[in-house]
């Protein structure tokens, strides 16, 4: 993630005058303002107001609806309403949902929207108290709490909307990445992957010595250091994105922003950090000076035991749920051919304690020594050994798979206690074997039956990119996070991305 450190280390005495830079060959021209508000955003936040007019409307009407129909009991109760759907906006502005840069991004914005239901929630108490006004209990009880419910819901939805947007190029800030070359190459190719956090890399200024290699491998104008505000204002970028490097060390970035004062333009910096989540991740002032405060990741404690407990009962309750299904599977899977119903593998689990995991048998009964006489095709540019219409897997084994079907086994597993139903990938010993010191920290928590790299690609995936989403899980793993990565599991065997 990027932070906006626009707010941090501001100087205490007097501030020199700004330099104005120098025009060179690639921008040609000094800053000038950005509009502070794009287009689509002032269109988008409209659609969030109206959205949320109508959701108090519907929650107003449903309180009215369910009142005495006479006129004296419904006069107070119907101003109540009225001012809840005019406050119930002006609430949410206040607590910051509509502001631009929370657009899409998730947690930061639902958390605004709660914080204005409960502000709502408490300020309709306390008015009704000290006026003793007669309000209904469901105005309070039932309304407030669903109006935020279904806020929130409704904020799901515009940003399901707004990431396919942005997925399509549209709704997004043009971005100039500045740093050292390689900084640079590496944050620009992230954000062009992640192309649904609506970033648009149009340029880069870097240090002399990394123009060729910057240019060459993202094919964007490249200028230097000096000439950030400059090229800004040149391709009409919003947003200045600045790598952790020394070349942007804190008196680069103060200049920087200065230059970028007026402009509209607004500047992110990546902490260096980027694997570690917003949760812990924190400023920490020291006698006025601003620090950065990295929580260490937790692998043990109440939240590792409830975790535990989840996966269990999950688990055994998804075994009943499923037991016609693995009953099917099973007979399918010794109708068509010769060999096990199941198929059993040693793998390494927490702390490399060795485990069998099962699976139904997808291949043919000789499919592991049958490895090296497909190692031509292997896809995989990493340890793990991949082939796409591999020649082993059986007919009702190709079908499984798409769906992912072959892995219910491993409930058993999950239940057992060797595995979780969210974790890293569960690895093979010989895998293990060629690790280094970070790629092992994947195995400080438990395999999962799914995990990040299941919704992201799963054999789409390089080994690379695999073991990153592996990490990023260890370093901030959390049941909330894995609820949301069982839900989009869903998602993602249904698409069948990836699947081979």
């Amino acid at each position: 993630m990027l932070l906006d450190h626009r707010g941090a280390g501001r100087a205490t005495t007097r501030r020199p005058p700004m330099p104005r830079p120098a025009p060179d060959d690639l921008t040609g021209a000094l800053p000038a303002a950005v509009p502070a508000t794009r287009p689509w955003a002032g269109r988008y936040t409209a659609g969030l107001v109206t959205l949320d007019v109508a959701v108090a409307a519907a929650a107003a009407s449903a309180v009215l609806l369910a009142r005495p129909t006479l006129l004296a009991d419904v006069a107070p109760l119907a101003w109540a309403v009225a001012v809840l759907v005019a406050a119930w906006p002006l609430l949410l502005a206040g607590t910051g949902a509509y502001d631009e840069r929370v657009h899409g991004t998730g947690s930061d914005e639902y958390r605004r929207v709660g914080r204005a239901g409960l502000l709502l929630l408490a300020l309709t108490s306390t008015v009704s108290y000290a006026a003793q006004l007669d309000l209904s209990r469901a105005l309070v009880v039932l309304a407030i709490p669903s109006l935020t419910v279904l806020t929130l819901a409704g904020r799901v939805v515009a940003r399901t909307h707004l990431r396919q947007l942005r997925a399509q190029g549209r709704c997004t800030k043009r971005v100039v990445v500045v740093g050292r070359g390689g900084a640079v190459v590496e944050l620009a190719t992230r954000v062009r992957r992640e192309n649904y956090a609506g970033l648009e890399v149009v340029a880069a200024c870097v240090t002399p010595e990394s123009r060729e290699l910057v240019a060459g491998a993202l094919g964007v104008p490249v200028g230097g250091l000096d000439d950030v505000a400059a090229t800004a204002a040149r391709l009409g970028a919003d947003t200045v994105a600045v790598t952790s490097a020394s070349e942007t060390a804190a008196e680069y970035l103060r200049r920087l922003s200065w230059q970028l004062e007026g402009t509209g333009v607004e500047l992110l910096v990546a902490p260096g950090l980027i694997e570690v989540a917003g949760p812990r991740l924190h400023i920490r002032p020291f006698e006025g000076l601003p620090l950065l405060s990295v929580e260490q990741p937790r692998f043990a404690g109440w939240r590792r035991v409830a975790k535990g407990c989840v996966d269990r009962v999950a688990a055994a309750l998804a075994l009943v749920v499923v037991a016609p299904v693995l009953l099917a599977l099973a007979l399918a899977v010794r109708l068509d051919g010769p060999g096990p119903v199941l198929y059993r593998q040693e793998r390494v689990g927490v702390n490399g304690r060795r485990f069998t995991m099962l699976k139904f048998r997808s291949m043919v009964v000789d499919a592991d020594r049958r490895v090296e006489e497909l190692a031509a095709l292997n896809a995989s540019d990493g340890l793990l050994f991949k082939v796409r219409a591999d020649p082993r897997v059986t007919r009702v084994g190709r079908w499984m798979r798409a769906l992912s079907l072959d892995e219910l086994p491993q409930l058993l597993n999950v239940l057992g206690g060797s595995m979780s139903l969210v974790g890293p990938r569960p690895p093979l010993p010989r895998e293990v074997a060629r690790y280094d010191s970070s790629v092992s920290r994947r195995l400080l928590v438990k395999p999962g039956l799914t995990g990040l790299w299941q919704i992201s690609g799963r054999s789409d995936l390089s080994w690379e990119e695999s073991v990153r989403l592996d990490l990023r899980y260890v370093e901030n793993w959390s049941l909330a996070l894995d609820v949301l990565i069982l839900v989009k599991t869903v998602r993602a065997v249904l698409s069948r991305s990836g699947a081979y």
